[in-house]
């Protein structure tokens, strides 16, 4: 009878979920989080202090939400480089019109958008010229911040109204800061349509095959040209949300973002030629890149050092994959 039991070898659906969840990217993203929490605790006595924990938000919630889009982007097999030039220039925009006169609300509606009209330029290059996008969004990245330089110069734009700095410096409740609400809500959102909706289904189809998508039916270049839309848009957001924090615009804002974007989308999981990866994988990317570096900026580090870390996190995470597959491909020759 026993015999019989152990042979009939039932599969357990519950064990096999819970295996893959123990074996996925994400699970070790949480340890990793965990590992840099608890560094950061026992290095400084002022990291665990709550409005210390609110600062240290701001290290990573703006870049994060034009991650999610990002992460789309490139799961799709395309890519956006300038969106830190986006970002440049939609501050430079309000800057413009609060010079001008105009209040919040105008402000806030040109920062999205040019946001928006920028990631429109760079998919009609992409998906109707049918020109690579790592190409294009080079180019656009020149454009778009020397357009910024052209019109300040080294000048800088200030004295923005005083309901604008709700956006970047207020508070909903005690140390939860407006933006570390919003960037919750786009997390949701975010992984509601790449995980639960059609459009998201049909990134993934595009990134892991887009002729054979065609072929299905899937309007490819009409779901790249959005996902352009919505990387400008989420970069118009990130530029509203700096701005107000910053309380200024220069040509230079938001340098070196797009380094560090696309570092917090591949270590999210995300595979930089396109096909797979998660949103909350992302969203753990981003804690951790935000607890590491408000973590070398209380242990004064210079900067210079925490661009160093992200350029071999970046080369990190996209070398370990390869070399991981290769070496189990050598053990499986070895064993042929």
């Amino acid at each position: 009878m026993s015999n019989d039991f152990t042979a009939r070898n039932i599969p357990d659906r519950l064990t096999t979920h819970g295996q893959r969840t123990l074996k996925s990217w994400e699970t070790l993203l949480v340890i990793i989080a965990v590992m840099v929490f608890v560094v950061n605790a026992l290095s400084s006595p002022y990291f665990l202090n709550p409005w210390n924990l609110s600062d240290a938000t701001f290290n990573f919630t703006e870049k994060a939400m034009i991650a999610f889009a990002m992460a789309m982007l490139i799961v799709s097999g395309e890519i956006d480089l300038s969106v830190a030039a986006i970002v440049a220039l939609a501050s430079t925009a309000m800057g413009f019109m609060m010079q001008a006169g105009f209040g919040t609300p105008i402000l806030v509606a040109t920062g999205l958008t040019v946001g928006v009209l920028c990631g429109a330029f760079n998919g009609v290059l992409v998906t109707r010229l049918g020109l690579p996008s790592i190409v294009v969004t080079i180019g656009t990245m020149s454009l778009f911040r020397g357009i910024s330089y052209i019109v300040l110069g080294d000048k800088a734009y200030t004295g923005y109204p005083s309901d604008f700095a709700f956006f970047g410096q207020g508070y909903v409740w005690w140390v939860i800061s407006f933006e570390l609400v919003l960037f919750v809500i786009f997390a949701l959102i975010y992984a509601v349509i790449l995980h639960k909706t059609n459009l998201g289904r049909a990134v993934y189809a595009i990134g892991n095959n887009p002729i054979g998508a065609k072929f299905s039916g899937i309007r490819v270049e009409r779901i790249k040209f959005i996902l352009f839309l919505l990387t400008g848009l989420m970069s118009g957001v990130a530029a509203v949300c700096l701005t107000s924090r910053l309380g200024s615009t220069r040509p230079s804002i938001a340098f070196g973002w797009e380094l560090e974007i696309v570092t917090m989308v591949v270590l999210g999981g995300v595979n930089i030629l396109g096909g797979s990866g998660t949103i909350p994988g992302v969203v753990l990317a981003a804690l951790i890149m935000g607890m590491v570096t408000f973590g070398f900026g209380l242990l004064n580090v210079p900067g210079i050092v925490m661009s160093i870390f992200i350029g071999l996190l970046l080369i990190a995470v996209i070398a370990l994959p390869r070399l991981w597959s290769m070496a189990r491909a050598s053990r499986a020759r070895r064993k042929a």
